[in-house]
């Protein structure tokens, strides 16, 4: 029987002692982390390479599978590095500070995401509320408590160029050579890699966004100021209506977390169908007792679906970030078909610009009137809610306007009323009473609801007016 090698630290160092691992070997008998990792890497490698093809196939699948954070595969290759660390008397080295152990520091140098590996697996409290992280070129940035923070630890050349690969060989539908790439780790988290000729040199970026869940309630959304707390009951019989909403705003800006809200309390009797371009909104967890289907597709993807999910039998759609003809194209489809207490969100800073983006994109590419596009838009939505972000934190995101979408058919006249908006220099929210009385004529089965809210903005709006609140935008074809 032959003895099986037992891996020894001094044997490792005689037989490389002209690489960089030897060289690193420090006056006092340890090594530092960098050269600790060599040496796992190493070791792992010369195992690799006495095996038969088979499990080298195996070996390149667990790496994959550990990049994107499969817990068996994460295990095994922690178990793997605790022995290595074990059989070296280096489990008491020193490790970077913003690790948590030195079998998950060398497991993220190796294997795992690196110094962004703290983040995204939240091994700090502060990084639980995190929902963006940053790498560009070496630098490695946090969104902490609002603002985007620059980390310590840094990430060079190799090692991203590493990661890169590795994200795309578990992605096989990414090509290297190309200049952009979206991928997903198995805890949700959404990864753009920015590469190529479209960087400066040495300046890759890769962009990393986590789903926060947060306490989905307007009551707290009210606590974070981001509405007042007198809009709440507003909300609440808006939502029981069931006015077709939008919500639009620039990236980081609520209106995810607006919809998610919304949507959390709507009728659980109710059958729903989101649609999204990325599976970042997890309903199955949000709402797990309600019949709300879950399809992740765009583009061609959605046009090819189009026509079976206008045949679904569906109570209400989610359209969440639309951003091509396609989608609202659909949306458009659907709400004037009508189906009410449908709720989307669009990457947009203006309600009364909206309306002529979407139709033009969607006659641009389907054909069709422009006019009678954006009369359907305002026929079919009812209200869309503005949100931003406090350009000073990043945390505080801030209801700026909510506008009423109207057809005047008499006249045959789009009409856009604002229905709150926003003061910046006083901080606070002015109501406008000269809303919602005409959606009686839309929602005659809400005209409980419709009458309580308009004597709620009434109170609110107490004699406070503000400058510019009708608008009736002149289009042309």
């Amino acid at each position: 029987m032959v003895a099986k090698d037992i891996f020894a630290l001094e044997d490792f160092m005689d037989e490389h002692s002209k690489d960089p691992v030897k060289a690193k070997f420090e006056a006092e008998g340890n090594l530092d982390f960098e050269a600790i990792c060599s040496l796992v890497e190493k070791k792992l490698e010369i195992d690799w390479n006495n095996t038969d093809d088979a499990s080298k196939q195996l070996k390149l699948e667990r790496e994959k599978s550990a990049i994107i954070g499969y817990e068996k595969d994460v295990l095994f290759y922690k178990e793997k590095i605790r022995e290595i660390l074990r059989q070296s008397k280096l489990e008491d080295a020193d490790f970077p500070s913003y690790y948590q152990d030195i079998i998950e520091a060398v497991f993220a140098e190796l294997y795992g995401l690196a110094g962004i590996s703290p983040w995204a697996y939240n091994t700090d409290e502060k990084y639980k509320s995190s929902s963006s992280a940053k790498i560009i070129g070496d630098r490695i940035y946090f969104l902490i408590d609002g603002r985007l923070q620059l980390m310590p630890q840094k990430i060079n050349k190799e090692r991203l160029l590493k990661l890169k690969r590795a994200l795309l060989l578990a992605t096989p539908s990414e090509r290297l050579s190309d200049a952009y790439h979206e991928v997903y780790l198995r805890n949700g988290i959404r990864i753009s890699i920015y590469s190529g000729d479209v960087v400066k040199p040495n300046q890759d970026i890769i962009v990393f966004r986590k789903y926060v869940i947060p306490e989905l309630s307007f009551e707290v959304l009210s606590e974070r100021n981001t509405f007042p707390k007198e809009a709440i009951r507003i909300f609440e019989l808006m939502r029981k209506v069931g006015f077709n909403v939008i919500f639009t705003g620039q990236v980081r800006s609520g209106k995810t977390t607006f919809l998610q809200t919304w949507q959390r309390g709507e009728n659980r009797n109710l059958e729903g169908l989101a649609i999204s371009t990325d599976p970042e909104t997890p309903w199955h967890d949000i709402m797990p007792d309600t019949a709300l289907m879950q399809i992740v597709t765009d583009g061609s993807g959605l046009e090819e679906l189009s026509k079976s999910l206008l045949r679904a039998d569906n109570d209400y759609v989610l359209m969440e970030e639309m951003r091509d003809a396609s989608a609202y194209k659909l949306i458009i489809d659907i709400i004037t078909s009508g189906t009410s207490r449908c709720k989307a969100t669009v990457h947009d800073g203006s309600a009364l610009d909206l309306p002529y983006r979407m139709a033009s994109e969607v006659v641009n590419r389907y054909g069709g009137s422009l006019l009678y596009t954006i009369k359907r838009i305002y026929t079919g939505f009812d209200y869309v809610f503005e949100m931003i972000q406090e350009s000073d934190n990043h945390d505080h995101k801030i209801l700026k306007a909510i506008v009423e979408y109207d057809f005047d058919s008499e006249n045959e006249r789009c009409v856009a009323r604002y229905l709150c908006k926003y003061d910046f220099e006083k901080s606070i929210w002015i109501w406008n009473s000269d809303c919602i009385a005409r959606k009686l004529e839309k929602y005659p089965q809400g005209a409980k609801e419709i009458s309580e809210i308009r004597v709620l903005v009434e109170k609110l709006a107490s004699g406070r007016t503000f400058d510019d609140w009708r608008f009736e935008p002149d289009y042309r074809d």
